[in-house]
């Protein structure tokens, strides 16, 4: 009995671990993280409104690509001036590059003049894991049903190169205006790039 109650209760971490594993089309995970100035924000508290996840790491070129080019501050404005919320996420854990204390993350993004709504610490990695996130930058967006209708790149230039930020594709810009039209998401999935998360 003992062996049964340990093997029911292995199965149901695991089948809790698989459901809460986020993929398109279906809710998305909800987490509560600290932001730059230690207060918890909880996804779920932006039930009703569009949110955009950006997994970030200021050290890595292809996010200093989006940066140094304004690309990414200026889709965060566009995107906040229609309601949506944005959170940068940094899941590099203790020790690895792109990992900042508190007071250096909001320095980090102030100095970039990030115009998302929270900048948000994931030390431990588990929501970037959750979120199977895999790069820097690597984004998805939740509609305002809570269900994750996007996942992957920012944008179809899979370089550093900055000069390619003006005649990209951009994937998220077009996922919010579908949203906004209250069309399905045309290219629900692709495949992020740039460096790896380093957790």
């Amino acid at each position: 009995m003992k062996h049964l109650l340990i093997l029911a209760t292995v199965l149901g971490l695991a089948a809790n671990s698989f459901a809460q594993q986020a993929e398109v089309g279906k809710p998305a995970p909800n987490f509560t993280l600290k932001n730059t100035a230690g207060k918890p924000v909880d996804l779920s508290s932006f039930k009703g409104k569009t949110v955009v996840l950006e997994w970030v790491n200021f050290g890595c070129p292809f996010v200093k690509k989006h940066y140094d080019t304004k690309n990414m501050q200026n889709l965060q404005k566009e995107a906040a001036d229609k309601g949506v919320v944005w959170l940068s996420i940094c899941s590099s854990s203790p020790g690895n590059q792109g990992n900042e204390s508190a007071g250096a993350g909001a320095a980090k993004a102030k100095e970039y003049d990030s115009n998302a709504a929270a900048y948000l610490l994931d030390e431990d990695g588990k929501v970037g894991k959750e979120y199977g996130a895999k790069t820097t930058p690597d984004m998805f967006v939740i509609n305002p049903e809570g269900v994750l209708v996007y996942a992957g790149a920012i944008d179809d230039q899979p370089t550093p190169d900055k000069s390619t930020v003006d005649t990209a594709n951009n994937y998220v810009r077009a996922a919010l205006n579908s949203i906004a039209d209250g069309k399905p998401v045309e290219t629900p999935t692709t495949k992020s790039y740039g460096c790896a998360v380093k957790y």
